[in-house]
């Protein structure tokens, strides 16, 4: 037990027990009564939540989708935040925003099955790496009105990421190293493999 007593240990618990809320799946159901890993993409994600209700109520829908955007990405952003007030050190804080987003991907409340990581790996990463995280979101932001196809937008986004963190911060400040970085990555694009074969066959959705 004496394991548990170590403060780093706790929060890579918390990271990963805070980023497993289903906040989509949870809020869908009390405003809508709707299950939407039954439908859809069957993700929790905002994106699903937006495509499963405007079916049935456009108006609520993007209601609940923005505010499962909101808490996707506060859910690890938060625990980086105390940690960071404890002043936990920058490996640490790496490893909590890993944990955040495995958690969200795998969430321990619903059999490690999840969302794809996009929303909470913006706020990990917008604590982080501020002005690298600005970048993909102006990317996401552009590509997603253009093109309208929510994963396309998300992985451009994260290439932005990845290759504008290279040219920013050739080397990570503190931890001197990209593995965070990559590892995350790696998370979100092995989310997205079915969304990537749709991409390929020309059959991924639309969000209008």
């Amino acid at each position: 037990m004496e394991l548990f007593s170590n403060i780093n240990i706790q929060f890579y618990i918390i990271a990963y027990l805070v980023g497993g809320i289903p906040f989509g799946l949870i809020l869908a159901k009390k405003f809508s009564s709707i299950d939407i890993r039954e439908s859809g993409s069957k993700s929790i994600g905002a994106t699903n939540v937006l495509r499963v209700l405007k079916e049935s109520n456009p108006t609520l829908a993007k209601k609940i989708a923005i505010a499962t955007l909101i808490l996707d990405a506060l859910k690890g952003m938060l625990v980086l935040i105390i940690a960071s007030i404890l002043d936990l050190s920058h490996e640490t804080l790496w490893m909590i925003a890993i944990l955040s987003i495995v958690g969200h991907c795998y969430s321990p409340y619903l059999k490690f099955e999840g969302g794809k990581g996009v929303a909470t790996g913006f706020g990990v990463m917008i604590y982080m790496i501020p002005i690298e995280t600005l970048i993909a979101f102006a990317a996401w932001f552009i590509v997603g009105k253009v093109l309208k196809i929510s994963s396309l937008s998300s992985l451009i986004a994260l290439i932005a990421l990845i290759v504008s963190s290279f040219i920013i911060h050739p080397d990570i400040p503190v931890i001197k190293t990209h593995a965070p970085i990559l590892i995350i990555s790696f998370l979100i694009i092995y989310k997205h493999i079915p969304n990537i074969m749709r991409l390929f066959n020309g059959e991924e959705s639309k969000v209008v």
